[in-house]
C-alpha cells in the first residue's frame, strides 16, 4: 500500500514521531522514503540517527520530495507555516493533517488544495495502541483513503467517519480521553496510598487491574454495565463504593467534561474558519 510513496512530516514532534515508529515497526514505508521536516537541526539529527529517515529544516524541500505531506505542527503555527507551502503542493499531492480545530476547509483555503484528510489520533499511538478517527474531503479518492488508513493503521485502530463534524466529537471523546482515564488511575493511586499501600505497590494495583478491566471488556464483548454487575454483591464492597460515585455524581462530571471538551473543539474549528475568512 505505501511501498512506493513518499511521505513528508511537516512538524517532527511527538506524534510525527509516534506515526514514524508505526509505519516503520510494521514495515509499511522503508526509512530511506521519509523525510522530516523541522526548524531545529538538532531534532532533525535525532530523527535521523534514530530511525535513518532523511532530513530538513526546509519545509518546501520537505513537500517537493513527497506524495503525502503529513501536517503535525502547533496550532499556532499552522497558518505560517500553510502560507509558506500554498504554492508547492501539487495537485496529485494529498495532505494528512493532525492539528487539532484546523478544519480542512481551513487548510485547503490557505494552501490552495483541496485534497485534505483530518484526522484525530490519540497520544496511546505512541506505543501502537492509538485511536484515530479521520475524514477526507472529497478530492481524497479511494486510493489515497486506502493509504490513509494504512497509515493510521500503524498507530494502533482507527474509524473513518464521513462527516468532519465528528472530528470534534472524537476530540472530546478518544482524543482528550487519555487524560480523563490518567485522572482517574491517580485519584485511585492516591486513595491506595491513603489506605497504606507505598506509592509503588498502589500503581501497580491499579494499572494492572485497568488494563485488566479493559482486556476483559473487549473479550466479554458486552455492555459495560453488565460486567459491573457481575462484580456488585448486594450489600457488598463494591455497591458501597459505587453508591458513593453515584452520590457524587461520578457520571455527570465525566458527561459535563466531554461535552465542555467538545465545545472547545468546536469553538478552535469556528475560530480556523474565521480566520481563513480575514
Amino acid at each position: 500500500m505505501l511501498k512506493d510513496i513518499r511521505i513528508a512530516f511537516i512538524g517532527s514532534g511527538v506524534m510525527a514521531e509516534a506515526f514514524l515508529q508505526g509505519l516503520l515497526k510494521k514495515e509499511l514505508i522503508a526509512a530511506d522514503r521519509v523525510v522530516c521536516s523541522d526548524p531545529y537541526e538538532a531534532r532533525g539529527r535525532e530523527l535521523h540517527e534514530r530511525f535513518g529517515v532523511h532530513v530538513t529544516t526546509d519545509n518546501r524541500e520537505a513537500v517537493s520530495r513527497a506524495d503525502i505531506v503529513v501536517l503535525s505542527v502547533k496550532p499556532q503555527v499552522l497558518a505560517e507555516v500553510l502560507d509558506g507551502l500554498a504554492d508547492c503542493v501539487r495537485s496529485d499531492q494529498f495532505v494528512v493533517s493532525i492539528v487539532a480545530g484546523a478544519t480542512s476547509s481551513s487548510i485547503g483555503k490557505r494552501l490552495r488544495h483541496s485534497a485534505i484528510v483530518r484526522a484525530m489520533p490519540n497520544t496511546p499511538a505512541r506505543i501502537g495502541e492509538g485511536m484515530t478517527v479521520w475524514t477526507a474531503t472529497g478530492a481524497v479518492d479511494e486510493a489515497g483513503r486506502a493509504r490513509a488508513r494504512a497509515i493510521f493503521s500503524a498507530l494502533g485502530e482507527e474509524v473513518f467517519v464521513d462527516h468532519e463534524e465528528y472530528l470534534d466529537m472524537a476530540t472530546a471523546l478518544s482524543g482528550t480521553g487519555p487524560a480523563y482515564v490518567f485522572l482517574f488511575m491517580e485519584a485511585l493511586i492516591d486513595a491506595g496510598v491513603h489506605l497504606g499501600f507505598s506509592r509503588r505497590v498502589a500503581r501497580q494495583l491499579v494499572l494492572q487491574t485497568m488494563r485488566g478491566s479493559v482486556d476483559f471488556a473487549r473479550s466479554a464483548d458486552v455492555h459495560p454495565a453488565e460486567l459491573r454487575n457481575a462484580v456488585t454483591s448486594p450489600g457488598g464492597t463494591s455497591a458501597e463504593a459505587i453508591y458513593q460515585m453515584e452520590k457524587g455524581g461520578l457520571r455527570t462530571v465525566i458527561s459535563r467534561a466531554v461535552y465542555a471538551a467538545y465545545q472547545k473543539s468546536r469553538l478552535l474549528s469556528k475560530l480556523s474558519d474565521g480566520e481563513q475568512e480575514t
